[in-house]
């Protein structure tokens, strides 16, 4: 018996100790829930006027309108090109079908096709179109210039132009005078080699042979490359052609 009792008696002091060693890690444990509960929120008052400031800087009302001006000028950048871009297909798969077209209507193709290719360069970029047309010449509404001569050159001098230098341009000229068709290109050429396309124009040398299939002698393609920079220029007499023409009826 007694030893028995000696043992529930060591029992109960275990338990004793335990459950007070339990209360103290228990009253320790609330202790520090405690100061990490004060801790989060001195932590939670600091961040909140950091989210604020945030939350003020996003709403200013001078950076949400420049925000707004240059969605504007992106969206209407776009939407100035896909109408571009629409006259441009429509010329293509239409008009291009004809054998002869007029002055004007390769001249404003030319210029809508210059319109899209600028999309391509930054705003800042030395881009010089100049067009110099008498549009009271008689025959820059009569049709007899062979559709998209002015594609290749245009197109080429976007390719091969070295956009990232500084002293990097393109220069375009069209030209109707003196019953004459003119277009002049000139760029500097980039030194890096351009992308390669599946599908490209029909090249200079195809759009030469076909001028002098359809000109014979009435017509001047030159092109060169002086101080690092690639010039060509077309040149049709209109007006000898016509003159041939009917001669030859």
């Amino acid at each position: 018996m007694l030893l028995l009792l000696i043992i529930a008696i060591i029992i109960l002091i275990a338990v004793a100790g335990l459950t007070g060693y339990l209360y103290l890690r228990l009253r320790e444990s609330e202790k520090q829930q405690k100061e990490t509960g004060l801790r989060f929120h001195e932590l939670k008052n600091q961040i909140h006027p950091l989210q604020l400031e945030r939350l003020e800087a996003k709403l200013n009302p001078h950076l949400f309108k420049n925000i707004l001006n240059s969605i504007q000028s992106h969206a209407y950048q776009t939407y100035f090109a896909i109408d571009k871009l629409s006259n441009v297909l429509d010329y293509i798969l239409y008009e291009s079908r004809r054998e002869f077209v007029t002055p004007k209507e390769e001249i404003e193709f030319a210029l809508n096709l210059i319109e899209i290719n600028k999309i391509k360069v930054s705003p800042l970029f030395d881009l010089k179109v100049k067009s110099k047309v008498n549009t009271t010449e008689p025959l820059y509404e009569q049709k007899l210039l062979a559709p998209l001569v002015s594609i290749d050159l245009i197109e080429n001098a976007f390719k091969h132009a070295d956009i990232q230098s500084p002293d990097a341009f393109i220069s375009i000229t069209l030209e109707f005078k003196d019953n004459h068709f003119g277009l002049t290109v000139a760029n500097k050429i980039s030194s890096k080699p351009p992308m390669k396309k599946e599908k490209g124009g029909i090249g200079i040398k195809t759009l030469e042979q076909r001028l002098r299939i359809i000109y014979e002698d009435n017509f001047k393609l030159d092109s060169y490359i002086e101080d690092n920079v690639y010039v060509a220029h077309l040149n049709i007499d209109l007006f000898e052609y016509k003159v041939k023409v009917l001669a030859a009826r």
